[in-house]
């Protein structure tokens, strides 16, 4: 993806559809959690432990792979039905990577790629939150 000035990402737990607003139109790209087919049949109560440990690594994956992308915007608002988005948003509000990215988040429902879509093209033409002057880096919507 090229830099492009702002990024709407809608997720959750297991996939990111991620959107650059700068590209008309805008395409989608499909970020997912990786997942081994092997283990999707794997019985309850066979070493839990460790399966829960894998899950915790994957969907570390899972957002370092979204941080690698959010790094090259200025602007990002992350969006989805899931509290998949204010894992991902605590997590990179802790690192110094993001310190010049202004990452917003709203709760939205499940929508289809045209809708999502329309949701990042209404958000940063018409909202007030990624206003230039705006010296807030995070901010959590609701």
């Amino acid at each position: 993806m090229t830099a492009a000035r702002k990024l709407g990402i809608w997720m959750d737990s297991s996939t990111a559809h991620v959107m650059e607003f700068a590209a008309y139109p805008i395409v989608t790209k499909t970020i997912l959690l990786s997942v081994d087919p092997a283990e999707k049949n794997y019985g309850f109560g066979k070493n839990e432990i460790m399966m829960h440990n894998k899950e915790k690594h994957r969907q570390k994956e899972y957002y370092n792979k979204l941080g690698d992308v959010i790094k090259q915007y200025s602007d990002v608002l992350l969006f989805g039905p899931t509290e998949a988005k204010v894992e991902l948003f605590n997590r990179l509000t802790k690192e110094p990577a993001f310190d010049n990215t202004r990452i917003k988040i709203e709760h939205a429902d499940k929508m289809t790629e045209n809708q999502q879509h329309a949701f990042v093209r209404d958000y940063f033409t018409t909202s007030k939150e990624m206003n230039i002057n705006d010296k807030s880096k995070f901010t959590k919507i609701d």
